[in-house]
């Protein structure tokens, strides 16, 4: 009899359960959509963590600087990285670089979007990567400046490459279609 009850106010409890657990509203000025040959990726923008690198990624969006570049490295079980004009993982915007906005308390987990850069911990430019799985390695030693909220599944999708040990065309490999701030979206 007990269990019956204790189930029955717990399903009656189940909506609004779920309702106080809805994602969180975006800011359109801080969301960034990009649109792959599967579907969208939507990345939360995080202005509190990294100011510099989330204004730049916006500011090279509005400018279509990412529409059409591809993902050339990406490495399954860890990372999908784009954002190089050439396609080679050696280029980036004529833009300065920007200064490490490291954090001492956000991790490298699936769906976090960090900046790449060189060895130079200050040498981050256009390039960035979406994790596909956990890597506390990276934790404290790139810039993490977005996470996506909607979309993992086509990042899941995109062509696997590793430059390291394979050769293939930038024509076969999977691109950013557009990118977009979603305020700047009618």
């Amino acid at each position: 009899m007990h269990r019956r009850l204790f189930l029955a106010a717990a399903a009656a409890l189940m909506p609004a359960f779920a309702f106080a657990q809805a994602a969180p509203k975006l800011d359109p000025e801080n969301t960034l959509v990009i649109e792959l040959k599967s579907g969208k990726v939507v990345i939360a923008l995080r202005p509190d963590l990294a100011p510099k690198h989330v204004e730049r990624i916006k500011g090279l969006a509005r400018k279509g600087f990412y529409d059409g570049i591809v993902f050339h490295r990406v490495l399954d079980g860890f990372m999908a990285q784009t954002g190089d004009p050439t396609g080679t993982g050696m280029g980036g915007s004529d833009l300065g670089n920007l200064p490490a906005e490291f954090s001492r308390t956000e991790r490298y987990v699936r769906g976090t979007v960090g900046m790449a850069r060189t060895q130079d911990p200050n040498s981050a430019n256009s390039q960035f990567f979406i994790m596909f799985a956990e890597a506390p390695g990276l934790n404290g030693q790139y810039t993490i400046w977005g996470r996506v909220v909607e979309g993992m599944e086509h990042v899941d999708k995109i062509r696997r490459v590793d430059p390291s040990r394979e050769r293939v065309a930038k024509e076969q490999l999977d691109k950013m279609i557009r990118v977009r701030v979603a305020a700047d979206i009618r």
